[in-house]
């Protein structure tokens, strides 16, 4: 059991806390498992140890406490090995737990690793790059290293700095000229913002953000159209407030692989909530079922795979 002491909820609580808290709750069902808190920066390299433990017998699966990021880390090392995955969300939103079903609560999250219900789920890639839930080109990774600098500079609160940084992102908002191709089209775009999901999201208010199923083995991207300042801000809120309308306020486009391509040589992209800067082009693809993952067992079988080989755009 790997923990991100620096993780949202887990940073609120004092580490010996935290240990009595999880040993009680695996105890009380019938579990052992060690506990290794481990920062951020050192979380690859101990997901590889364990990784290389599970392989030798010592332990059975790989349980990861944190957000969305310390998932990631730890997904794009074991995606493809068969290696289980438990989740603990301890961070600050918790999308990829949420859309698991996996209860927020540590006790309800332990129930759900102690019943040893290991789902195939895809992940998606950028550039060879795993990631669970989604990335996005554009004003999103724009935003972040805004957030990031302020936070660095003026100490200030992470959700103080991210409102200041979307006021400045929603004046300051670059605009792309991209090709996005998939098999066997092209379609050129101008954008503010490019959104892959690793699967569908959804886009009604009451789930907006959410996705139904992370096994379609599917890329969704949504492509924003070109947007005055207030236009974007009117579309910053409609999706705050779950009003978008897919028809009229987005483009979307479903299929296995995509490729974005640019005029320039290397793009600023957001890889699960984290930024990075990718060459060109941006060669994204869908891995079904490439991750298994301790989640609650499902109550309807799974709906059947769609795939679109032509944009299936609006």
């Amino acid at each position: 059991m790997l923990v991100n002491p620096a993780s949202g909820t887990a940073d609120r609580q004092r580490p010996d806390d935290l240990r009595r808290e999880l040993a009680a709750a695996f105890a009380a069902n019938g579990v052992a498992a060690e506990l290794e808190f481990v920062p951020g920066d050192r979380l690859l390299n101990a997901t590889e140890r364990a990784a290389g433990r599970v392989r030798a017998g010592a332990i059975d699966a790989i349980i990861v406490g944190g957000g969305d990021g310390s998932v990631h880390t730890v997904a794009g090392v074991l995606s493809g090995t068969g290696i289980p995955l438990g989740v603990l969300p301890l961070g600050t939103l918790n999308h990829f737990a949420k859309d698991l079903g996996i209860p927020a609560g540590l006790a309800g999250a332990v129930a759900v690793i102690a019943e040893a219900n290991a789902r195939p789920i895809d992940l998606a890639e950028v550039n060879g790059r795993a990631f669970v839930n989604n990335s996005s080109i554009g004003i999103y990774p724009f935003m972040v290293v805004d957030r990031e600098r302020r936070r660095r500079r003026r100490k200030l609160a992470k959700w103080t700095a991210t409102v200041l940084a979307v006021l400045r992102s929603l004046s300051h908002f670059p605009l792309r000229r991209l090709e996005i191709c998939g098999p066997g089209w092209t379609e050129p775009c101008r954008t503010p913002c490019v959104f892959v999901g690793n699967n569908e999201y959804r886009l009604e208010r009451t789930s907006f953000g959410t996705r139904a199923r992370i096994d379609r083995g599917e890329l969704w991207l949504c492509v924003a159209p070109p947007q005055s300042r207030l236009g974007l801000l009117s579309l910053a809120l409609k999706s705050a407030l779950g009003l978008l309308r897919q028809s009229r306020d987005l483009r979307t486009f479903r299929a296995d692989s995509a490729e974005i391509r640019s005029r320039r040589k290397r793009l600023v992209v957001a890889v699960d909530g984290e930024v990075e800067i990718l060459e060109t082009p941006l060669r994204y693809r869908t891995r079904p079922g490439a991750l298994r993952v301790f989640a609650p067992a499902e109550t309807e079988p799974p709906e059947t795979a769609g795939h679109s080989a032509e944009p299936a755009a609006h």
